[in-house]
């Protein structure tokens, strides 16, 4: 199977800790739905960073096959306050092509129409971001990633305070990548949807425990593991826990 991306003794650390990561070489399939997870403080939005280049530390090694990436933040790191339209925001995912200065064609103002649509939001193209509900502005970034016709679609934490049907709903669109064959990688926190609806996995506790199908990645001995080493990283020490390297 394609790899989509390939990290080789990827180690990310922030200047004034221990590294979030540590001698991590994996791969994650091409046009693929994978999985990472993890216990809390494990790494998992760290990984993402590194692969965007917004990690101040990484050493190591990084591939990727995509010609274009898409990344969504988790919605804590986003500023609502900003007087910005649903349809402005959607837009907001063809920057690259028009920048600061340029102007909406009208192809983009259609295809903005139709991924508000396709997110369950049609009529509300008008409304002022800090208005709407959590789930409501999280299908107003998945529609703005529908703009971005990317390759490979990194997300962090998109289900998080949100509420099922709109869940179910944006993993039709997650589904429909796959079918299209992009590449998602998503941090999740539900196993029961990881083992449901990703066929692939990428476990984390700063350490990779496994990478590989869900159905082996998400074995109770590798989640226990999982949970040692981050409770050992609770405890105070000088080092991180020694390096353990597996390949997808």
């Amino acid at each position: 199977m394609t790899a989509a991306l390939r990290l080789t003794d990827l180690t990310v650390s922030y200047y004034d800790r221990r590294p979030a990561v540590h001698h991590v070489s994996a791969e994650i399939p091409a046009g693929e739905m994978t999985a990472i997870v993890g216990p809390n403080g494990a790494g998992k939005s760290t990984l993402l960073k590194a692969l965007l280049g917004l990690a101040p530390r990484v050493e190591g090694r990084i591939e990727c096959t995509a010609k274009r990436i898409a990344y969504l933040p988790q919605q804590a790191e986003i500023d609502r306050s900003f007087p910005i339209s649903v349809l402005d925001t959607v837009l907001l995912g063809r920057w690259s092509r028009f920048g600061a200065f340029g102007a909406a064609r009208p192809v983009d103002l259609d295809d903005a129409r139709r991924a508000i649509e396709e997110v369950g939001l049609s009529g509300l193209e008008r409304r002022p971001i800090d208005t709407l509900s959590v789930g409501q502005f999280q299908r107003v970034l998945f529609a703005r990633l529908l703009l971005q016709d990317a390759d490979l679609v990194l997300l962090d934490e998109p289900f998080a305070a949100i509420d099922s049907r709109t869940v179910s709903d944006l993993m039709v669109v997650i589904r429909r990548w796959r079918d299209e064959k992009r590449t998602v990688v998503a941090v999740l926190h539900d196993f029961d949807q990881v083992r449901r609806d990703f066929p692939y996995a990428l476990l984390l506790a700063c350490e990779l425990v496994d990478a590989g199908p869900t159905s082996r990645v998400l074995s109770p001995e590798n989640l226990l593991r999982a949970r040692a080493l981050a409770e050992s990283r609770d405890e105070p020490a000088g080092t991180c826990d020694v390096p353990l390297r597996l390949s997808a």
